[in-house]
């Protein structure tokens, strides 16, 4: 699931850096996307690792 989410979240926010922001170049495109993308797949694992303590009754923060 994680990686379907990040697989289509790039192309979206190329299309978004495109038509609706605009932006013209390339590189710039290229970059926001993957961020965009990384950012995702970095945030659903920190999400899934929470869950996974909250069920096992860990509590990192004591």
């Amino acid at each position: 699931m994680q990686e379907i989410l990040t697989a289509v979240t790039y192309p979206i926010v190329w299309l978004i850096c495109s038509y609706f922001l605009g932006i013209e170049s390339g590189l710039g495109k290229l970059l926001i996307s993957l961020t965009a993308a990384i950012l995702v797949y970095v945030l659903m694992g920190m999400a899934k690792s929470q869950k996974a303590d909250d069920k096992n009754g860990d509590d990192a923060r004591k």
